[in-house]
């Protein structure tokens, strides 16, 4: 039920730009939107009964086609299918070729605010909703597989169609190229040491069942050999995620990338990765991932601060966003290296908040930067909370999520990964970690200033010109129900915590 609805329209809409007419703006609208929350409905009765798919698929192979969720993957269930909702609503404002801003000697701005467009005809529209549809496609399956071909399909799915978003529909210049090259290359390289770290499991223990996976616990694989397999699993995923040194790629796509295409990215393709260490590293060889975890730990530290050190200088908007989001991954990352169980419960809380509080920014700063015509932010503009208030309360819950403050999704992300560092497990460098512990508190503090400095270049100050429009309704939708949940996840966090404290228990082996 879940899965009907996309391939359903997936395949309406790839033939629908080969017609001898193109279908309307309309037609292709409700076809997007009508499969998206009809693929909602079916993830939330999956998740509320729990059905179970288990078919023979590639004999040969010994390959099944099994199909369930779990207190793992259903936060991540429910968090793909509601975005996807999200992305197919929001309209595809195709942007203009790049015009210079000049501003005049008061620093404001003279280019007058592009309109916001509502809905039109732009060819290949009906392409661009089944990349889209094929994105949350290809995640759900992820999500859902129990064995680990399956996954990596899944995982694999999801990449050419984000390559089209990218490349067809990202800024008209010289960039878009690139940033679409750069994402294929580098992932694709992630997905090649993937599928030799999954080979290498699933030729040692004879299966490649994630359950039979997990219940072996690394039981009959060297420990060498666990070494090996996390460490070229660990960075295939860590390419995914990203985690630093590897995190990149992920700026540049994102200042590039349509909104509907950032929102999915920044939402459901990074939690790929986390979801791929929890599922397929952690509880397969942890002895390994042991050995591996102090290093890791490290790096997604450097990574918060890097990255917020990185918030604090630049001026694109987008991709302030984006780097923000390499720090927040920090905190998830840090919290599963520990290798306690308030660690893996942070780990997995991060997971879910971030793509709340990346998503709901990604509408806002994409609405500003078509609006604008250009996401620079240092530029002196009309204030928000003077011209758009819609955008401007927005803008403020966002950053204010990114921050970490109480009361909202990312604050027992971020807690708990630092607490968890601060305890280890036994077989922890607790010294070591402690130090982490510091130095992730410290990029919290950071935080609150680049979130401070970009609400007092867009939000605050009493500028009336140039004018641009308040969020149209479709950005009103996505914003008052990510927001929504921004503040439910944050104020009552046992909704989330309830539902995967008795996997993760069995995840960490204690």
């Amino acid at each position: 039920m879940a899965l009907a609805p996309l391939l359903l329209a997936v395949a309406t809409l790839l033939t629908a730009d080969r017609w001898g007419t193109a279908p309307g703006y309309r037609s292709v609208r409700a076809t997007s939107v009508g499969a998206a929350v009809l693929s909602a409905v079916g993830v939330a009765g999956t998740t509320l009964h729990r059905p179970q798919i288990e078919v023979p698929w590639i004999q040969g192979l010994g390959v099944w086609l099994r199909l369930g969720a779990d207190g793992l993957s259903i936060p991540l269930l429910l968090l793909t299918s509601l975005v996807g909702v999200v992305a197919v609503t929001l309209h595809l404002h195709v942007p203009p070729p790049h015009r210079p801003e000049a501003p005049d000697e008061a620093g404001i701005a003279t280019t007058s605010p592009i309109p916001v467009v509502r809905g039109t005809d732009v060819p290949g529209l009906a392409t661009y909703h089944a990349c889209l549809l094929l994105v949350v496609l290809g995640a759900l399956v992820a999500f859902l597989a129990g064995d680990a071909i399956l996954f990596f399909i899944g995982l694999e799915l999801v990449l050419v169609p984000m390559w089209v978003l990218v490349a067809r529909y990202g800024d008209p210049d010289a960039r878009r190229e690139g940033a679409a090259l750069r994402f294929l290359l580098v992932t694709v390289v992630g997905s090649t040491l993937m599928v030799v770290g999954l080979l290498g499991v699933a030729t040692v223990t004879g299966t490649s069942d994630l359950s039979v996976w997990a219940a072996q616990r690394g039981a009959g694989i060297e420990p060498r050999t666990q070494v090996a397999l996390a460490g070229i699993l660990l960075v295939g995923l860590g390419i995914k995620v990203p985690v630093f040194p590897l995190h990149t790629w992920l700026p540049w796509v994102h200042s590039t990338a349509p909104t509907a295409a950032s929102v999915l990215l920044a939402a459901v393709l990074l939690k790929l990765g986390t979801y791929g260490m929890v599922r397929l590293v952690v509880p397969v060889v942890p002895e390994g991932f042991s050995v591996l975890a102090p290093l890791l730990g490290g790096l997604g530290v450097v990574g918060i601060v890097w990255a917020s050190l990185a918030c604090l200088v630049e001026d694109d908007l987008k991709r302030l966003i984006a780097w923000s989001s390499v720090a927040h991954l920090g905190f998830v990352v840090l919290g599963l290296s520990t290798g306690t169980q308030t660690g893996l419960q942070a780990a997995l809380f991060g997971n879910v908040a971030h793509g709340l509080i990346s998503a709901f920014l990604f509408v806002v700063v994409g609405g500003l930067k078509h609006r604008w015509g250009s996401a620079r932010f240092t530029v002196a503009r009309a204030a928000l909370r003077e011209t758009s208030p819609h955008l401007g309360a927005a803008l403020v819950l966002g950053m204010a999520a990114s921050m970490g403050l109480p009361g909202l999704a990312g604050f027992w992300a971020e807690i708990g990964a630092i607490y968890s560092a601060w305890a280890p497990a036994a077989d922890r460098p607790e010294g070591w970690f402690r130090l982490y512990s510091v130095l992730a508190a410290t990029g919290g503090a950071l935080a609150v200033a680049y979130s401070t400095r970009v609400l007092h270049e867009v939000w605050s100050g009493d500028r009336l010109e140039p004018r641009i429009p308040d969020a149209v309704r479709t950005e009103r939708f996505a914003l008052r129900t990510l927001g929504a949940l921004v503040l439910a996840v944050g104020v009552l966090p046992m909704l989330l915590l309830a539902v995967t404290a008795p996997v993760s228990q069995m995840v960490v082996g204690r």
